[in-house]
Protein backbone atom coordinates (compact mmCIF):
# COMPACT_ATOMS: atom_id res chain seq x y z
CA UNK A 1 0.00 0.00 0.00
CA UNK A 2 1.27 3.56 -1.00
CA UNK A 3 2.61 6.00 2.19
CA UNK A 4 0.24 8.49 2.81
CA UNK A 5 2.66 11.02 1.68
CA UNK A 6 2.94 9.16 -2.08
CA UNK A 7 -1.14 8.65 -2.16
CA UNK A 8 -1.30 12.72 -1.38
CA UNK A 9 1.31 13.30 -4.15
CA UNK A 10 -0.31 10.94 -6.63
CA UNK A 11 -3.74 12.08 -5.80
CA UNK A 12 -2.30 16.27 -6.57
CA UNK A 13 -0.84 14.73 -9.40
CA UNK A 14 -4.40 13.46 -10.46
CA UNK A 15 -6.17 16.82 -9.80
CA UNK A 16 -3.47 18.39 -11.43
CA UNK A 17 -3.88 16.66 -14.13
CA UNK A 18 -7.52 17.18 -14.63
CA UNK A 19 -6.82 20.90 -13.60
CA UNK A 20 -4.41 21.07 -16.96
CA UNK A 21 -7.31 19.26 -18.72
CA UNK A 22 -9.66 21.46 -18.33
CA UNK A 23 -7.26 24.54 -18.73
CA UNK A 24 -6.25 22.95 -22.14
CA UNK A 25 -9.86 22.66 -23.19
CA UNK A 26 -10.81 26.01 -22.86
CA UNK A 27 -8.12 27.16 -24.44
CA UNK A 28 -8.30 24.64 -27.47
CA UNK A 29 -12.17 25.54 -27.43
CA UNK A 30 -11.17 28.82 -28.00
CA UNK A 31 -8.86 27.94 -31.02
CA UNK A 32 -11.02 25.86 -32.88
CA UNK A 33 -14.22 26.95 -32.28
CA UNK A 34 -16.29 30.29 -33.20
CA UNK A 35 -16.92 32.46 -30.11
CA UNK A 36 -20.21 31.95 -30.37
CA UNK A 37 -19.77 28.46 -30.08
CA UNK A 38 -17.98 28.91 -26.84
CA UNK A 39 -20.35 30.85 -25.74
CA UNK A 40 -23.12 28.22 -25.74
CA UNK A 41 -20.58 25.65 -24.56
CA UNK A 42 -20.43 28.21 -20.89
CA UNK A 43 -24.25 28.64 -21.16
CA UNK A 44 -24.97 24.89 -21.22
CA UNK A 45 -21.87 23.54 -18.35
CA UNK A 46 -23.33 26.45 -16.15
CA UNK A 47 -26.96 25.47 -16.47
CA UNK A 48 -25.76 22.03 -15.85
CA UNK A 49 -23.73 23.21 -12.71
CA UNK A 50 -26.71 24.98 -11.49
CA UNK A 51 -29.33 21.90 -12.13
CA UNK A 52 -27.34 19.51 -10.20
CA UNK A 53 -28.37 21.30 -6.81
CA UNK A 54 -32.47 20.02 -7.74
CA UNK A 55 -31.17 16.75 -8.47
CA UNK A 56 -29.57 16.54 -5.11
CA UNK A 57 -30.49 19.28 -2.89
CA UNK A 58 -27.28 19.43 -1.11
CA UNK A 59 -28.44 16.17 0.83
CA UNK A 60 -24.90 15.35 1.13
CA UNK A 61 -23.97 18.31 3.55
CA UNK A 62 -26.27 16.06 5.64
CA UNK A 63 -25.36 12.38 4.61
CA UNK A 64 -21.25 13.29 4.89
CA UNK A 65 -21.94 14.32 8.82
CA UNK A 66 -23.98 10.99 9.90
CA UNK A 67 -21.08 8.82 7.81
CA UNK A 68 -18.22 10.00 9.79
CA UNK A 69 -20.54 9.76 12.92
CA UNK A 70 -21.35 6.03 11.99
CA UNK A 71 -20.12 2.37 11.77
CA UNK A 72 -19.41 1.29 7.78
CA UNK A 73 -22.11 -1.19 8.61
CA UNK A 74 -24.97 1.47 8.73
CA UNK A 75 -23.36 3.54 5.54
CA UNK A 76 -25.15 1.15 3.19
CA UNK A 77 -28.75 2.62 4.39
CA UNK A 78 -27.77 6.13 4.61
CA UNK A 79 -26.67 6.09 0.91
CA UNK A 80 -29.94 3.87 0.22
CA UNK A 81 -32.07 6.69 1.74
CA UNK A 82 -30.30 9.15 -0.18
CA UNK A 83 -31.04 7.38 -3.50
CA UNK A 84 -34.63 7.32 -2.73
CA UNK A 85 -34.54 10.99 -1.93
CA UNK A 86 -32.66 11.32 -5.17
CA UNK A 87 -34.95 9.30 -7.38
CA UNK A 88 -38.15 11.77 -5.94
CA UNK A 89 -35.83 14.57 -7.26
CA UNK A 90 -35.74 13.07 -10.62
CA UNK A 91 -38.88 12.72 -11.06
CA UNK A 92 -40.12 16.19 -10.32
CA UNK A 93 -36.95 18.08 -11.83
CA UNK A 94 -36.23 16.62 -15.14
CA UNK A 95 -39.60 17.39 -16.60
CA UNK A 96 -39.54 20.68 -15.38
CA UNK A 97 -35.66 21.65 -16.85
CA UNK A 98 -37.36 21.51 -20.29
CA UNK A 99 -38.68 24.86 -20.01
CA UNK A 100 -34.50 25.87 -20.18
CA UNK A 101 -35.20 25.01 -23.80
CA UNK A 102 -39.03 25.76 -24.30
CA UNK A 103 -38.07 29.72 -22.94
CA UNK A 104 -34.68 29.86 -25.74
CA UNK A 105 -32.13 30.42 -23.00
CA UNK A 106 -30.49 27.25 -24.79
CA UNK A 107 -30.67 25.85 -28.08
CA UNK A 108 -32.65 22.63 -28.56
CA UNK A 109 -29.72 21.32 -30.55
CA UNK A 110 -27.94 20.29 -27.48
CA UNK A 111 -31.47 19.55 -25.33
CA UNK A 112 -30.30 15.55 -25.62
CA UNK A 113 -26.51 15.99 -24.05
CA UNK A 114 -27.77 18.16 -21.41
CA UNK A 115 -30.11 15.64 -19.78
CA UNK A 116 -27.85 13.11 -20.69
CA UNK A 117 -24.74 14.82 -19.16
CA UNK A 118 -26.91 16.10 -16.02
CA UNK A 119 -27.83 12.96 -15.29
CA UNK A 120 -23.95 11.56 -15.43
CA UNK A 121 -22.53 14.60 -13.72
CA UNK A 122 -25.12 14.20 -10.56
CA UNK A 123 -24.31 10.32 -10.13
CA UNK A 124 -20.12 10.69 -10.49
CA UNK A 125 -20.51 13.99 -8.32
CA UNK A 126 -22.26 12.22 -5.72
CA UNK A 127 -20.21 9.08 -5.67
CA UNK A 128 -16.65 11.83 -5.36
CA UNK A 129 -18.30 13.37 -2.31
CA UNK A 130 -18.72 10.15 -0.68
CA UNK A 131 -15.28 8.91 -1.50
CA UNK A 132 -13.78 12.04 -0.56
CA UNK A 133 -15.90 12.05 2.97
CA UNK A 134 -14.67 8.43 4.33
CA UNK A 135 -10.94 9.61 3.06
CA UNK A 136 -10.99 7.97 -0.34
CA UNK A 137 -9.48 10.77 -2.01
CA UNK A 138 -7.52 9.17 -4.17
CA UNK A 139 -9.92 7.51 -6.00
CA UNK A 140 -12.11 10.05 -5.45
CA UNK A 141 -9.07 11.56 -7.46
CA UNK A 142 -9.15 9.10 -10.05
CA UNK A 143 -13.22 8.89 -10.51
CA UNK A 144 -12.91 13.15 -11.02
CA UNK A 145 -9.92 12.26 -13.37
CA UNK A 146 -12.10 10.21 -16.04
CA UNK A 147 -15.23 12.83 -15.13
CA UNK A 148 -13.03 15.70 -16.20
CA UNK A 149 -9.79 14.84 -17.37
CA UNK A 150 -8.70 12.29 -19.86
CA UNK A 151 -11.50 13.18 -22.24
CA UNK A 152 -10.31 16.61 -22.41
CA UNK A 153 -7.37 15.41 -23.11
CA UNK A 154 -8.68 13.08 -26.19
CA UNK A 155 -11.07 15.40 -27.62
CA UNK A 156 -8.28 18.07 -27.47
CA UNK A 157 -6.17 15.69 -29.38
CA UNK A 158 -8.93 14.85 -31.71
CA UNK A 159 -9.29 18.65 -32.51
CA UNK A 160 -5.98 19.36 -33.05
CA UNK A 161 -5.26 16.46 -35.59
CA UNK A 162 -8.76 16.08 -37.34
CA UNK A 163 -10.29 19.63 -38.31
CA UNK A 164 -13.68 17.85 -39.24
CA UNK A 165 -14.09 17.35 -34.94
CA UNK A 166 -13.79 20.99 -33.93
CA UNK A 167 -17.11 21.03 -33.17
CA UNK A 168 -19.90 21.02 -30.40
CA UNK A 169 -21.04 17.86 -30.96
CA UNK A 170 -17.84 16.02 -30.05
CA UNK A 171 -17.02 17.70 -27.08
CA UNK A 172 -20.49 16.82 -25.75
CA UNK A 173 -19.96 13.18 -27.22
CA UNK A 174 -16.09 13.44 -25.45
CA UNK A 175 -17.63 14.72 -22.05
CA UNK A 176 -20.85 12.16 -21.82
CA UNK A 177 -18.21 9.14 -22.31
CA UNK A 178 -15.65 10.43 -19.63
CA UNK A 179 -18.81 10.23 -17.21
CA UNK A 180 -20.10 6.98 -18.25
CA UNK A 181 -16.15 5.57 -17.18
CA UNK A 182 -16.13 7.62 -14.05
CA UNK A 183 -19.88 6.01 -12.98
CA UNK A 184 -18.76 2.60 -14.06
CA UNK A 185 -15.28 3.34 -11.49
CA UNK A 186 -17.39 4.55 -9.29
CA UNK A 187 -19.57 1.88 -8.66
CA UNK A 188 -16.81 -0.38 -8.77
CA UNK A 189 -15.04 1.24 -5.93
CA UNK A 190 -18.26 1.67 -3.77
CA UNK A 191 -18.88 -2.33 -4.30
CA UNK A 192 -15.22 -3.28 -2.77
CA UNK A 193 -15.92 -0.73 0.13
CA UNK A 194 -17.21 -3.71 2.45
CA UNK A 195 -20.17 -1.28 2.62
CA UNK A 196 -23.45 -3.03 4.67
CA UNK A 197 -26.67 -1.80 5.69
CA UNK A 198 -28.17 -2.07 2.20
CA UNK A 199 -30.84 -4.25 3.31
CA UNK A 200 -32.50 -1.49 5.55
CA UNK A 201 -35.79 -0.24 4.35
CA UNK A 202 -35.88 3.60 3.58
CA UNK A 203 -36.01 5.46 6.71
CA UNK A 204 -38.26 8.30 5.19
CA UNK A 205 -38.01 10.30 8.51
CA UNK A 206 -34.36 10.14 8.59
CA UNK A 207 -34.70 11.52 5.21
CA UNK A 208 -37.42 14.44 6.24
CA UNK A 209 -34.96 15.14 9.17
CA UNK A 210 -32.06 15.41 6.74
CA UNK A 211 -33.84 17.89 4.66
CA UNK A 212 -34.88 19.79 7.05
CA UNK A 213 -31.37 21.03 7.67
CA UNK A 214 -30.15 20.35 4.30
CA UNK A 215 -33.25 22.78 2.73
CA UNK A 216 -31.46 26.13 4.37
CA UNK A 217 -28.08 25.00 2.74
CA UNK A 218 -29.59 24.38 -0.61
CA UNK A 219 -31.38 27.84 -0.79
CA UNK A 220 -27.91 29.32 0.50
CA UNK A 221 -26.65 27.28 -2.46
CA UNK A 222 -28.87 28.02 -4.89
CA UNK A 223 -27.97 31.60 -4.12
CA UNK A 224 -24.29 31.86 -4.27
CA UNK A 225 -24.58 29.36 -7.43
CA UNK A 226 -27.07 31.44 -9.22
CA UNK A 227 -24.34 34.52 -9.37
CA UNK A 228 -22.06 31.56 -11.22
CA UNK A 229 -24.89 31.15 -13.81
CA UNK A 230 -26.68 34.53 -14.02
CA UNK A 231 -23.52 36.36 -14.90
CA UNK A 232 -23.36 34.28 -18.20
CA UNK A 233 -26.76 34.71 -19.34
CA UNK A 234 -26.16 38.26 -17.76
CA UNK A 235 -23.12 39.22 -19.79
CA UNK A 236 -24.49 38.01 -22.87
CA UNK A 237 -27.18 39.88 -22.87
CA UNK A 238 -25.55 42.86 -22.27
CA UNK A 239 -22.54 41.96 -24.83
CA UNK A 240 -23.50 39.07 -27.12
CA UNK A 241 -22.97 35.46 -27.55
CA UNK A 242 -19.69 36.30 -29.58
CA UNK A 243 -18.14 38.60 -26.53
CA UNK A 244 -19.70 35.69 -24.10
CA UNK A 245 -17.45 33.45 -25.26
CA UNK A 246 -14.14 35.99 -24.26
CA UNK A 247 -15.93 36.18 -21.00
CA UNK A 248 -16.28 31.95 -20.83
CA UNK A 249 -12.41 31.90 -21.71
CA UNK A 250 -11.14 34.35 -18.89
CA UNK A 251 -13.50 33.17 -16.21
CA UNK A 252 -12.63 29.37 -17.36
CA UNK A 253 -8.74 30.30 -16.65
CA UNK A 254 -10.05 31.73 -13.30
CA UNK A 255 -11.50 28.97 -12.07
CA UNK A 256 -8.84 27.03 -12.64
CA UNK A 257 -7.63 28.18 -9.07
CA UNK A 258 -11.03 27.29 -7.61
CA UNK A 259 -10.34 23.61 -9.22
CA UNK A 260 -6.98 23.29 -7.62
CA UNK A 261 -7.71 24.66 -4.37
CA UNK A 262 -10.83 21.92 -3.78
CA UNK A 263 -8.52 19.13 -5.36
CA UNK A 264 -5.14 20.19 -3.25
CA UNK A 265 -6.36 21.69 0.39
CA UNK A 266 -10.12 21.65 0.91
CA UNK A 267 -11.01 18.27 0.38
CA UNK A 268 -7.63 16.79 1.96
CA UNK A 269 -8.66 19.12 5.21
CA UNK A 270 -12.21 19.71 5.71
CA UNK A 271 -12.64 16.29 6.62
CA UNK A 272 -10.14 16.52 9.36
CA UNK A 273 -11.89 19.56 10.21
CA UNK A 274 -15.26 17.79 10.93
CA UNK A 275 -13.75 15.36 12.83
CA UNK A 276 -11.45 17.22 15.27
CA UNK A 277 -14.56 19.13 15.79
CA UNK A 278 -16.71 16.27 16.33
CA UNK A 279 -13.93 14.86 18.82
CA UNK A 280 -13.67 18.59 20.80
CA UNK A 281 -10.21 18.04 19.17
CA UNK A 282 -9.34 21.78 19.39
CA UNK A 283 -5.30 21.88 18.94
CA UNK A 284 -6.29 19.92 15.65
CA UNK A 285 -8.98 22.27 14.34
CA UNK A 286 -6.89 25.13 14.77
CA UNK A 287 -3.72 23.33 13.04
CA UNK A 288 -6.51 22.47 10.50
CA UNK A 289 -7.46 26.05 9.53
CA UNK A 290 -4.23 27.18 10.10
CA UNK A 291 -2.89 24.68 7.39
CA UNK A 292 -6.00 25.94 5.21
CA UNK A 293 -5.42 29.74 5.13
CA UNK A 294 -1.91 29.44 4.64
CA UNK A 295 -2.22 27.34 1.36
CA UNK A 296 -5.03 28.98 0.28
CA UNK A 297 -3.22 31.97 0.59
CA UNK A 298 0.19 30.75 -1.15
CA UNK A 299 -1.41 29.07 -4.04
CA UNK A 300 -3.76 31.97 -4.64
CA UNK A 301 -1.32 34.49 -4.70
CA UNK A 302 1.06 32.01 -7.14
CA UNK A 303 -2.16 31.56 -9.26
CA UNK A 304 -2.50 35.09 -9.89
CA UNK A 305 1.35 36.01 -10.77
CA UNK A 306 1.06 33.60 -13.27
CA UNK A 307 -1.56 34.08 -14.83
CA UNK A 308 -0.62 37.56 -15.25
CA UNK A 309 2.70 36.68 -16.53
CA UNK A 310 1.40 34.04 -19.15
CA UNK A 311 -1.87 35.87 -20.35
CA UNK A 312 -0.43 38.04 -22.90
CA UNK A 313 1.30 34.71 -24.29
CA UNK A 314 -1.72 32.56 -24.60
CA UNK A 315 -4.12 35.49 -26.04
CA UNK A 316 -1.22 35.98 -29.17
CA UNK A 317 -1.39 32.72 -29.73
CA UNK A 318 -5.20 31.86 -30.11
CA UNK A 319 -4.76 34.45 -32.77
CA UNK A 320 -8.40 35.92 -32.31
CA UNK A 321 -8.74 39.40 -31.85
CA UNK A 322 -12.02 39.57 -29.99
CA UNK A 323 -10.46 37.63 -27.13
CA UNK A 324 -7.13 40.49 -27.05
CA UNK A 325 -9.85 43.38 -27.40
CA UNK A 326 -11.56 42.28 -24.10
CA UNK A 327 -8.76 41.61 -21.77
CA UNK A 328 -9.71 43.80 -19.38
CA UNK A 329 -12.44 41.25 -17.99
CA UNK A 330 -9.66 39.36 -17.06
CA UNK A 331 -8.47 41.28 -14.50
CA UNK A 332 -11.92 42.33 -12.47
CA UNK A 333 -12.44 38.50 -13.09
CA UNK A 334 -9.11 37.11 -11.38
CA UNK A 335 -10.03 39.91 -8.40
CA UNK A 336 -13.56 38.35 -7.90
CA UNK A 337 -11.72 34.68 -7.68
CA UNK A 338 -9.49 35.46 -5.80
CA UNK A 339 -11.80 37.26 -2.99
CA UNK A 340 -13.68 34.26 -3.13
CA UNK A 341 -11.11 31.25 -2.46
CA UNK A 342 -10.04 33.16 0.51
CA UNK A 343 -13.20 33.04 1.38
CA UNK A 344 -13.60 29.44 1.40
CA UNK A 345 -11.72 28.91 4.89
CA UNK A 346 -13.82 30.84 6.86
CA UNK A 347 -17.02 28.59 4.76
CA UNK A 348 -15.55 25.33 5.99
CA UNK A 349 -14.56 26.59 9.49
CA UNK A 350 -18.00 27.55 10.09
CA UNK A 351 -19.20 24.07 8.31
CA UNK A 352 -17.08 21.74 10.27
CA UNK A 353 -18.81 23.11 13.33
CA UNK A 354 -21.93 22.64 12.26
CA UNK A 355 -22.24 26.71 12.16
CA UNK A 356 -25.00 26.82 8.94
CA UNK A 357 -26.34 30.27 9.29
CA UNK A 358 -23.99 32.40 8.85
CA UNK A 359 -23.08 30.28 5.27
CA UNK A 360 -26.83 30.74 4.64
CA UNK A 361 -27.19 34.04 5.00
CA UNK A 362 -24.23 35.58 3.50
CA UNK A 363 -24.57 33.41 0.84
CA UNK A 364 -28.59 34.70 0.21
CA UNK A 365 -26.98 38.02 0.65
CA UNK A 366 -24.69 37.89 -2.28
CA UNK A 367 -27.46 37.40 -4.86
CA UNK A 368 -29.45 40.42 -3.01
CA UNK A 369 -25.73 42.19 -3.73
CA UNK A 370 -24.83 41.03 -6.85
CA UNK A 371 -28.06 41.91 -8.84
CA UNK A 372 -28.31 45.82 -8.23
CA UNK A 373 -24.58 46.09 -7.82
CA UNK A 374 -24.33 44.73 -11.44
CA UNK A 375 -27.13 46.68 -12.50
CA UNK A 376 -25.78 49.92 -11.44
CA UNK A 377 -22.56 49.14 -13.00
CA UNK A 378 -24.20 48.26 -16.08
CA UNK A 379 -25.45 52.12 -16.68
CA UNK A 380 -22.08 53.31 -16.96
CA UNK A 381 -19.65 50.09 -17.81
CA UNK A 382 -21.61 47.33 -19.39
CA UNK A 383 -19.48 45.32 -20.91
CA UNK A 384 -17.31 45.48 -16.87
CA UNK A 385 -20.73 45.28 -14.91
CA UNK A 386 -20.87 41.16 -13.99
CA UNK A 387 -17.50 41.28 -13.19
CA UNK A 388 -17.01 44.38 -11.29
CA UNK A 389 -20.79 42.55 -9.72
CA UNK A 390 -18.73 39.93 -8.27
CA UNK A 391 -16.66 41.36 -7.07
CA UNK A 392 -18.92 43.48 -5.11
CA UNK A 393 -20.36 40.24 -3.80
CA UNK A 394 -17.32 38.09 -3.06
CA UNK A 395 -16.17 40.82 -0.95
CA UNK A 396 -19.04 41.19 1.11
CA UNK A 397 -18.94 37.06 1.35
CA UNK A 398 -15.65 37.30 2.51
CA UNK A 399 -16.03 39.83 5.31
CA UNK A 400 -19.48 37.72 6.69
CA UNK A 401 -18.30 34.66 6.98
CA UNK A 402 -14.75 36.22 8.46
CA UNK A 403 -16.47 37.94 11.17
CA UNK A 404 -18.99 35.22 12.22
CA UNK A 405 -16.28 32.83 12.15
CA UNK A 406 -14.40 35.21 15.24
CA UNK A 407 -17.46 35.85 16.71
CA UNK A 408 -19.68 32.56 16.95
CA UNK A 409 -16.30 30.45 16.80
CA UNK A 410 -15.63 29.14 20.44
CA UNK A 411 -12.07 30.63 21.93
CA UNK A 412 -10.04 27.16 21.95
CA UNK A 413 -11.24 26.31 18.10
CA UNK A 414 -10.36 30.35 17.21
CA UNK A 415 -7.38 30.55 15.34
CA UNK A 416 -6.36 33.95 16.76
CA UNK A 417 -7.31 33.43 20.52
CA UNK A 418 -6.38 36.67 21.11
Amino acid sequence: MPTKKITRLINIALRGVTLGSKFLLIFFLARFLEPAELGIYGLLSATISYALYLLGFDFYTFTTREILKCDRNEWGGLLKDQGALSLVLYAIFLPLLILVFLKGLLPWHVAGWFFALLVLEHLTQELGRLLIAISEQLMASAVLFLRSGIWAVAVTALMFVTPAARSLDVVMAAWTVGGILALLLGIYRLNHLGISGWHKEVDWNWIWKGLKIAIPLLLATLAIRAVFTLDRYWFGSLAGLDVLGAYILYIGICNALMSFLDAGVFAFIYPALISAHNKQDSAAFRQGIRKMLIQTLVLTVAFALIAIAVIDPLLNWLDKPLYLEHKNLFQWLLLATLLYAIGMVPHFALYAQGQDRPIIHSHIASLICFIPATWLASTHWPYLAVPLGMCATFALILFWKSWAYFALTPAKYRLFQS
